[in-house]
């Protein structure tokens, strides 16, 4: 059976696998360590002193509305992402929080994003390289609209790390690689982001590192827990009935206080020369 990255096709997916992805997307973006992981690249980049932001791959928007709610910005934010229906779904969060005149969302390729050249005084890929088909194109793009002396922040995580304890050892290398793959496209392409950043014209000005685990009890992984008995099978990587069955295993050992989750995650903060 041959697996495919539900997070590079959102633009394919029937409205139930979205809608899980919607809501695993928004529980991660509430958590504690992500929005502190945001914030912390976000004051790198001075995102407050930005006239103007783009969020590239914007999802349902955290980022944009993290930025938009952020006391002392007074810019503006545009989010595009190739899913209409995830732009949409953002769209409507902005506006329940009443940042609409703060931030608009549209749809959009990030390999090809039909904005002018040197348009951005900041660019944000949040959780966006690890799920596009040329990551090289799409960091150009970014580079071509943001303005010189213009801040890239760049997170997302580095998936090869991945990994989720299974009942049996033996199995849990091809466990975790089958869970990569059915989310992933590029999950090494943050250990990549030096020479990348340098090769399309920006200098890196500072970078952090993290890493998440849950020990015990699955906490910040554990919406993602529940996202997989519907992305898993999307993917192509099991069956609805497998999947369930490897979720309720996982959610069965977190009850227990059994379980173990754990991935690397870094951010790049860059300036275009």
């Amino acid at each position: 059976m041959s697996t495919v990255d539900v997070y590079r096709i959102t633009d394919q997916l029937d409205e139930p696998t979205l809608d899980a992805l919607v809501n695993r997307l928004e529980a991660r973006g509430k958590h504690p360590r992500f929005i502190a992981m945001l914030d912390e690249y976000l004051d790198a980049m001075d995102i407050d002193s930005a006239g103007a932001v783009l969020d590239v791959g914007c999802g349902t928007g955290v980022a944009s509305r993290a930025i938009a709610r952020r006391e002392r910005f007074a810019g503006r934010v545009v989010g595009i992402d190739r899913s209409a229906y995830l732009s949409a779904a953002a769209g409507r969060l902005v506006e329940g929080e009443g940042l609409g005149s703060v931030v608009e969302f549209r749809a959009g390729d990030s390999h090809g994003l039909g904005l002018q050249d040197g348009t951005f005084d900041a660019v944000v890929a949040h959780t966006l390289l690890s799920h596009v088909e040329d990551q090289l194109a799409a960091l150009k793009e970014i580079v071509r609209v943001v303005k010189p002396g213009g801040k890239v922040g760049i997170f997302d995580g580095d998936y090869a790390s991945m990994t989720l304890a299974v009942d049996e050892p033996a199995k849990a290398k091809a466990m975790d690689e089958m869970i990569i793959n059915a989310q992933v496209t590029n999950p090494r392409i943050m250990r990549e982001m030096p020479r990348l950043l340098r090769e399309v014209g920006l200098e890196t000005t500072a970078s952090f590192a993290y890493v998440v685990a849950d020990i015990g009890k699955a906490d910040f992984f554990a919406p993602a827990l529940q996202a997989l008995a519907r992305l898993l099978p999307s993917s192509g990587a099991l069956s609805e009935s497998e999947a369930r069955a490897w979720v309720d295993a996982m959610l069965e050992r977190s009850d227990e206080g059994t379980y173990f989750g754990a991935s690397n995650f870094y951010s790049y903060v860059a300036v275009r020369r």
